[in-house]
């Protein structure tokens, strides 16, 4: 199968998946109790304003009707408009994604860095200090609660020490021309240092926060698989050949256990973008979590029902990407 065939099976098979999810939260978000209307205007508006905003955003007519409606938008590329701004939801998706977008990337970076480095020195000494100290890390991290995680850094680094901000992206007095929306590239690309580190103050806190937290993952596979690729017979060789143990570490057994992990750390990358809305609560980080979590208080459904689509064809994008690295990568893998 060649690879534009590939992609176009994948697409295939997740349109289904896509519409499906479309359905469930269409329908749950207008089975469970609430009225969007009345989040709006408010409990004592004037039944005859209710109605006439009822009327103005379709909820008067039958709900299949509805249903049917929204599909033919979604296939048109509308997500249709926020009944709370007023405003088309794409473009508000655009406008919050860069800011999730960049907290992900730098969460990601800080997670791999402990999970390979850690992971692969654990497997090295397997069963001493440095391997139980790294479960029992594992095991510890992953069972924080990501909120509990940041409220205790925001308070030891924020209030207590003073040494970071615990909320934003960018102080007030500072100003930066945004081009890409992603700030630590923006203050980059303008040569504004000032900017650069007040930008990466402010993402220190919720960064390492929710790069502990998958780090725990990362480690966890990296040493399962290093244990094992140690004891293979190419890593016997390569001992008996002299070798320098770092060598043999990181350019044997890493190298060859990082392949079968690579398609979850993948996919952890696509669940920590789309996951990311407890830590951006806890930081006040303006990106598409704390949207949604503003959307669903004021039973928003256009701009929960395209974040949760948006998230969704994320997904499936990170996926294809995945498999196609995969195969370049592996010359055992082929589509």
């Amino acid at each position: 199968m060649s690879l534009k065939s590939y992609i176009i099976t994948r697409i295939i098979l997740a349109l289904p998946m896509i519409l499906i999810l479309l359905v469930m939260i269409f329908f749950i978000l207008r089975i469970i109790p609430g009225d969007p209307v009345l989040a709006i205007l408010g409990g004592k508006a004037p039944l005859e304003v209710i109605e006439a905003k009822r009327h103005e955003l379709g909820l008067d007519k039958p709900i299949v009707v509805q249903f049917f409606d929204y599909l033919k938008d979604v296939a048109k590329g509308d997500l249709g408009i926020s009944t709370l701004t007023n405003r088309p939801v794409w473009s508000e998706i655009k406008d919050r994604f860069p800011a999730t977008l960049e907290l992900t990337i730098f969460s990601f970076i800080f997670a791999l860095i402990i999970g390979i480095f850690w992971g692969a020195e654990a497997a090295w000494r397997k069963d001493k200090t440095l391997d139980i100290s790294a479960r029992v890390y594992s095991i510890f991290i992953y069972a924080v609660p990501v909120f509990w995680l940041g409220l205790m850094l925001q308070l030891l680094f924020g209030i207590y020490l003073r040494w970071l901000p615990v909320g934003g992206r960018l102080s007030p007095r500072v100003s930066l021309d945004i081009k890409t929306g992603l700030l630590l590239l923006d203050s980059i690309l303008n040569w504004n240092w000032e900017a650069f580190w007040d930008v990466l103050k402010h993402l220190l806190l919720p960064g390492i926060t929710l790069g502990l937290v998958i780090s725990s993952i990362f480690l966890r596979m990296v040493r399962n698989n290093t244990v094992l690729m140690l004891s293979k017979d190419f890593v016997k060789a390569a001992k008996a050949r002299g070798l320098k143990p770092k060598v043999i570490l990181y350019g044997h057994a890493v190298r060859n256990a990082f392949v079968p992990i690579f398609t979850i750390m993948g996919m952890q990358f696509a669940l920590l973008l789309a996951g990311a809305v407890l830590t951006e609560t806890t930081f006040s980080w303006p990106g598409i979590g704390s949207y949604l979590v503003l959307k669903i208080k004021y039973r928003d459904f256009p701009a929960i029902q395209g974040t949760i689509i948006f998230f969704a064809i994320f997904v499936v994008i990170i996926s294809i990407i995945i498999d196609i690295v995969n195969a370049l990568v592996d010359p055992r893998v082929r589509y």
